[in-house]
């Protein structure tokens, strides 16, 4: 025993160093589990708190970023969902818009020169669209001069249309005393004499004279509206447009698509049309009106038949414009072909106004039609690029484009 008691001495330091470490290498746990060890969640009413991977991956705003793909990626983890594929398309805007957040930044197109940030602010601003405006200038006569902010043509507008209906009206006092005494003079019987016809002639001057000073006025009315259509301050398609001429102003479409050589059609076809609407309607109230004389005629010559002590001196004869060479059956067939003459002529005028709308309408689509012989077929290769939540952002898929000339 005191022969190893030296070297126990010696060994003693040595054990006790040993213990130690091997005592704090216990403690400690290994490397491969601190790797993998998360970090300390607490969990309160149940629920586990979702990390804020925004937040842990791109600490700075939106904005700030650099490029497009790192605010797609941003929106897509905020919002939990995978962006579309025309999303990833999107890119952000050269100028940013100042105070808003990235969302809309995403949808604003590229500004390159002062006409596209013209375009921009013209897009932006609450506008009423080209039919709204049009009708609207409809009731209110300068309502598209003064939202297209063309007022000199305000004089010119009111000035003319002031004209024609303070004229319409002048010419309507002179001419309703002549329809009143031409009509009771046919009442009364009178023959073809001097005075009447006289008077009719009066009647018919004065007539033509107000119906063109109507005329002047309506065209001068649509014509303002119509101009107001065609100097719409924002943009719309030709198609609108056209449209809209069309429905304002038959023939205006026509005149808008450069098809001039279509307006004798619609102009001529209405113009008749109307023409014959009104003819069949005088012809209407003419033969109406003689078939309620001679209507009362009978009557009248059935009660004195029945009880002559009430007509001493007879019926008399008819007071309509025949003098009762007509039977009331007659007349009332004449009647009948005249109003159903009118009904069809009004229908047909009606589908001659829809029917050149339609025209305009298909014209102005058909203005950019390729109706070369080029007929061909072509593919040429097509990269396109989808997002992959899976694969951690976007991949190129690859295949064809086919382009068929016909």
């Amino acid at each position: 025993m005191t022969h190893f008691g030296p070297h126990l001495r010696r060994l003693l330091p040595a054990l006790l160093l040993s213990c130690i470490l091997c005592c704090t290498a216990a403690a400690q746990p290994p490397a491969s589990l601190e790797r993998h060890r998360g970090a300390r969640t607490v969990v309160r009413s149940g629920l586990l708190p979702r990390p804020d991977t925004l937040a842990r991956q791109q600490p700075a705003d939106s904005l700030d970023l650099p490029d497009a793909e790192s605010v797609r990626d941003s929106l897509n983890a905020a919002a939990g969902t995978a962006i579309d594929s025309l999303a990833a398309a999107t890119a952000l805007p050269e100028e940013p818009v100042l105070g808003t957040d990235s969302l809309p930044g995403l949808s604003q197109p590229p500004m390159t020169d002062a006409a596209s940030r013209r375009e921009l602010r013209l897009q932006r601003r609450d506008t009423l669209s080209l039919p709204a405006m049009s009708w609207i200038s409809l009731v209110a006569p300068g309502f598209g001069q003064i939202y297209n902010k063309q007022y000199w043509k305000l004089p010119v507008l009111y000035g003319t249309v002031g004209a024609g209906l303070t004229l319409f009206f002048h010419e309507n006092k002179s001419y309703r005393p002549l329809k009143r005494q031409y009509d009771a003079l046919l009442l009364e019987g009178t023959a073809r004499t001097e005075e009447l016809n006289d008077i009719q002639s009066r009647m018919i001057r004065s007539n033509t004279r107000r119906q063109i000073y109507m005329g002047v006025t309506l065209a001068s009315y649509l014509y303002f509206i119509g101009d107001a259509a065609v100097n719409y301050a924002y943009d719309t398609s030709p198609v609108r447009k056209a449209t809209t001429l069309a429905t304002i102003c038959p023939g205006a479409g026509q005149i808008y698509n450069k098809s001039y050589w279509k307006l004798p059609f619609v102009i001529g076809g209405l113009a008749t049309t109307i023409y014959t609407v009104d003819w069949n309607n005088r012809g209407y109230q003419r033969f109406k009106r003689a078939y309620s004389l001679r209507s009362a005629y009978d009557k009248t010559l059935q009660d004195a038949q029945q009880h002559p002590e009430l007509y001493p001196d007879g019926p008399g004869e008819s007071k309509d414009e025949f003098r009762g060479q007509y039977s009331t059956e007659f007349l009332k067939n004449l009647k009948d072909n005249y109003r159903r003459n009118r009904d069809l002529c009004i229908i047909i005028t009606a589908g001659i106004y829809i029917l050149q709308i339609i025209d305009a309408h298909v014209d102005a689509h058909l203005k950019d039609y390729d109706i070369s012989d080029d007929l061909s077929m072509s593919i040429s290769p097509a990269i396109n690029y989808t997002y992959s939540p899976t694969a951690g952002g976007h991949r190129p898929t690859f295949g064809f484009n086919l382009n068929m000339n016909f």
